[in-house]
């Protein structure tokens, strides 16, 4: 009983709500106590814990086992491990190796090597304690030869925090090269050691597009035609494998791959850009405005003539066109029956004016374009396009198309290439003047070309030939100094459009006679045009033999058996053999035969004129009725054609006779 008391005493009270059951450990006396008393305990029976529950049902299931098969602790559990607290053991045991390494590496430094420490290395027999044994592993491991010194190791340090803190994405300091590359004159940076020329036809190139992994390239001239150049595919022969006519007949004006690489949009002298797919298949095709509606945000699409057109940097369903109407119109690739958003650019009294050249900005975030009326306006792509965010009216001489405009690799400067013979770079930051104006650039094209150089430190342009010029150039100026670094001499024609396609750190350039030209460097360049140069341009030869499937039947007759020939080779020569299959040329005839004439006569009547009627030559002093009348005695005597055939029915022919001269006796009966 005064168990049970004590039992009682250490019960909590039971409340309402949420139930528990507290069941107190007792000590190992108790428990005795309890298993040893007569009649047990009273009530429900002690709950024990979740982990006796485990480990008593693991000691039967091993019971069961060894039983049966004889074999104890059978599958033990797998332990848990704090990893937690294995990762911060990790990071301390590290920064004690590596602090160690470091007193190492310093006192290698400051203290000159000995032959007693040598000795004293070699006298040591034994395994090691861990801890030395561990630095010793991390010291062979890490440090062969000499130690480097710690400056050098420090600037290891900064020059690897500089190359990129994000992974996956270049920094500017991979865009613009190695140390190496900064070190080289900007001269030397320009990848034109080597050129390759590809003959697109006997037009101008006015459109160019290299894919952004740099495998295929796409050029488009006024004369229609869209070629396609495969860099992987090409030989040395540098032939376009497919030419089309995607906009029928009119002038491409502009291409541009997706970011992406599988689509191309086409820029014509339509109303209407199409899209099409890295073979040159269509796509889509965008719909055409009603041409009778003057408020140009109220239809669909352009009504006129496009003059430009790019996609977005990151967006890679969405492009932009503009076009001879007045406006910009953004697309979607979902929808091109519906623009998705139209721009009116507008001059300086309200009136709309022409865009001649339209981009994005490298963050996809601003939308500009150069207008006919000089001005560069542009709008915000996350607001509304009704007010500019920035527009600089007297950008380039009035009247005159705005030829390209192009931002810079980061985005801070923007250079603008006009017809009125200038090329003009921008600080976007101060948007009001130019920082320089580079002059005396003729061009007679609107798609003339200016464009960044991968690492901003140069622009580039090309320029038309005007009279007395030879050769047209492509011209690099710096950025920093503004003075002219070096201009390559491209062809006896204009140069257009350029691309210096980062990835490649190639030149493409288009020219005004049909000729597409690729600069790149041998040891600086990748891929591209390199891969066409080493390859050799190879015949394929025909094979004239046709094979004809054989009819094998074992029973039938020798005349008709097939010879069963095992290789191409016997068949030939019997074939040549037959003079049907060799289709061998008739042999000469000495007479006419099989419809054939010999070399007398040209056609069988002259061959019987020859050989037979002139057997029997009439004279030509002769008289030819004495010559008939010779055979009549003959026909008399033995008549042989129509004599015979008339002999019964035919009568007797009476003459008159020469004696009765004058007019006959009209009373005189007629003799029968």
């Amino acid at each position: 009983m005064g168990d049970n008391k004590q039992v009682k005493m250490h019960k909590k009270p039971i409340s309402f709500g949420k139930i528990k059951f507290n069941i107190p450990k007792t000590s190992e006396g108790d428990n005795n106590e309890a298993n040893t008393s007569g009649f047990g305990t009273f009530g429900r029976t002690p709950i024990q814990e979740h982990k006796e529950i485990e480990e008593i049902a693991e000691d039967l299931e091993n019971q069961h086992v060894q039983q049966v098969m004889g074999i104890k602790n059978f599958g033990k559990k797998a332990k848990n491990f704090d990893l937690d607290e294995l990762v911060e053991q990790a990071k301390v045991n590290a920064q004690e190796a590596n602090k160690k390494r470091l007193e190492a590496e310093a006192s290698m430094v400051n203290k000159p090597e000995t032959k007693n420490d040598d000795k004293s290395d070699e006298e040591v027999i034994g395994p090691l304690p861990p801890e030395l044994a561990q630095d010793d592993d991390d010291d062979d491991d890490d440090v062969i030869g000499p130690p480097i010194p710690p400056e050098l190791l420090n600037k290891d340090d900064k020059t690897k925090g500089k190359k990129g803190d994000k992974d996956g994405e270049d920094s500017y300091d991979e865009l613009s090269g190695d140390d190496d590359d900064e070190n080289l004159p900007l001269e030397k940076r320009i990848p034109n050691s080597h050129e390759v020329e590809m003959l697109h036809g006997t037009k101008a190139v006015v459109a160019l597009a290299v894919d952004p992994s740099g495998a295929r390239l796409a050029t488009g001239s006024i004369d229609y035609d869209v070629s396609f150049w495969d860099f992987a595919g090409m030989d040395s022969s540098m032939r376009s494998f497919r030419t089309l006519q995607p906009c029928e007949n009119h002038p491409i004006k502009a291409l541009q791959y997706s970011t992406t690489g599988d689509s191309i949009l086409v820029v014509s002298g339509t109303a209407q850009a199409k899209v099409l797919d890295r073979d040159g298949f269509e796509v889509l095709e965008c719909v055409k405005g009603d041409q009778y509606i003057t408020d140009m945000a109220k239809t669909k699409g352009h009504t006129a003539a496009l003059n430009s057109g790019c996609w977005h940097p990151h967006i890679r369903e969405e492009f932009m066109t503009c076009s001879q109407d007045g406006t910009l119109r953004l697309w979607l690739t979902e929808n091109p029956k519906q623009h998705k958003a139209v721009i009116k650019p507008r001059q300086q009294g309200g009136l709309k004016t022409n865009p001649t050249a339209c981009t994005f900005s490298r963050d996809g975030n601003t939308v500009a374009c150069g207008c006919y009326d000089g001005s560069i306006q542009m709008w915000d792509h996350r607001k509304n396009f009704v007010n500019t965010t920035a527009c600089v009216r007297d950008c380039h001489q009035k009247q005159s198309e705005i030829s390209s405009i192009s931002y810079s690799y980061l985005g801070s400067y923007l250079a603008s290439r006009g017809n009125d013979d200038t090329l003009k770079i921008w600080d976007l930051r101060n948007f009001r003047k130019p920082l320089h104006v580079f002059g005396d650039l003729f061009s007679r094209y609107e798609q003339t070309d200016c464009a960044f150089s991968p690492d901003d430190t140069l622009v580039f342009t090309g320029e038309s030939l005007q009279r007395g010029q030879d050769i047209g150039k492509l011209i690099f100026y710096n950025t920093k100094t503004f003075e002219q670094t070096t201009h390559i001499d491209v062809t006896k024609s204009h140069v257009i459009k350029a691309i210096w396609h980062a990835k490649l750190n190639q030149i493409f350039v288009g020219c005004g006679n049909g000729v597409v030209k690729c600069y790149f460097d041998q040891k600086k360049s990748l891929r591209g045009a390199k891969l066409c140069i080493v390859k050799t341009h190879r015949k394929k030869h025909t094979m004239e033999v046709v094979s004809a499937q054989q009819i094998i039947t074992p029973h039938a007759l020798p005349l008709f058996r097939q010879e069963k020939l095992r290789t191409s080779k016997k068949k030939m020569e019997k074939d040549r053999l037959d003079p049907v299959k060799s289709h061998r040329p008739d042999l000469p005839i000495t007479s006419g035969q099989g419809g054939r004439v010999a070399a007398s006569g040209s056609t069988l009547s002259s061959f019987v004129i020859r050989n037979l009627g002139l057997s029997k030559r009439v004279d030509d002093e002769q008289d030819p009725r004495e010559a008939i009348l010779k055979y009549a005695k003959e026909a008399e005597e033995n008549p042989f054609w129509v004599a015979p055939a008339y002999k019964k029915t035919q009568p007797q022919p009476i003459f008159q006779s020469g004696e009765e001269d004058g007019p006959s006796d009209a009373k005189k009966p007629k003799s029968s």
